[in-house]
């Protein structure tokens, strides 16, 4: 198959692209950034100039590739997460205007089918795990809600055009190499450097996913029935647990304490909102359809 990838060189976009190739695909990777062209390039995939929000420039290279599948892994997140609510703004437009241009084109051009990065991490399971049927927190405050309001945004455009096989995959917290949860990553550091607080009981639960157990699962995506699926890993872990264990594993010492009212008056009711309010999600769908089988998180080994 042609494949168009957009974000095809960040920390999923890579190993994707050595996925796709290895299964014999012609891949296509959209960039803006001169060393992000080279970087597909070295993948061993063909790299195409666009800019996202430039729709006539989309519309070009989509009607110049014609692929059979185009692959929207588009995001711009900054390099820490405590620089997230600076960046979110930047990375909404990215998203639903650069995304919709790009939608928009598949669907002139005729593309068969749209594979949409959607969260994994902010769906409601209620009082269990979240599952496809689960509704995204678009109630959840601050920027919580403002990331689930978008990410329900592009679920509902991939699934309402019928000329097109959507497909919505809804990743887990990312970790491994080039992300912020590795060993060497930003979340690490600020972990190290004593900037994380474990507040309250730590009662979220989050579910993770190895940047190549993604893309093994955007892969099997290419040919899977049309829809939703929730590709995280099969270890949803409170906070509390997963936090301490990740210090160990980073060598670090665990992160200090701090009680709900402290942390609601210091930090606000989205913070105690992240550490104590989030479901974990059932990845069965995803291994069934998917053959999706992720690897144990390494700081929940030792």
């Amino acid at each position: 198959m042609k494949i168009l990838v957009a974000g095809a060189s960040g920390a999923l976009g890579r190993p994707l692209i050595t996925r796709l190739r290895g299964a014999g695909h012609d891949v296509w990777g959209l960039a803006h950034r001169p060393e992000s062209l080279v970087a597909i390039e070295q993948l061993g995939a063909s790299s195409v100039k666009g800019n996202a929000l430039d729709r006539e420039s989309v519309f070009a290279v989509v009607e110049r590739i014609r692929p059979d599948v185009v692959i929207d892994q588009l995001t711009s997140l900054p390099a820490s997460p405590f620089d997230l609510p600076t960046r979110l703004p930047a990375d909404r437009r990215l998203r639903l205007e650069g995304g919709g241009h790009l939608f928009e084109a598949a669907r002139m051009y005729q593309v068969r089918r749209y594979i949409q990065q959607s969260c994994g991490f902010y769906l409601d399971g209620g009082t269990g795990l979240a599952t496809e049927a689960s509704s995204l927190r678009i109630n959840a405050p601050g920027t919580i809600g403002e990331s689930s309001r978008m990410y329900a945004a592009l679920e509902k455009r991939v699934s309402g055009v019928p000329s097109i096989e959507g497909v919505g995959l809804r990743y887990g917290f990312f970790y491994g190499p080039g992300t912020w949860y590795w060993s060497d990553g930003a979340f690490s550091r600020h972990l190290a450097r004593g900037e994380v607080s474990l507040i309250g009981s730590g009662r979220s639960r989050f579910s993770f996913i190895h940047v190549d157990d993604a893309a093994q699962a955007t892969v099997a995506a290419l040919t899977a029935p049309a829809g939703l699926y929730n590709v995280v890993d099969s270890q949803p872990t409170r906070m509390s647990e997963w936090l301490s264990a990740y210090a160990d594993w980073i060598g670090c010492d665990a992160p200090p304490h701090i009680d709900e009212a402290e942390a609601f008056h210091r930090m606000g009711e989205e913070s105690l909102y992240y550490q104590n309010s989030l479901t974990g999600a059932c990845n069965r769908k995803a291994v069934q359809v998917l053959g999706l089988s992720p690897r144990r998180l390494p700081w929940l080994e030792k």
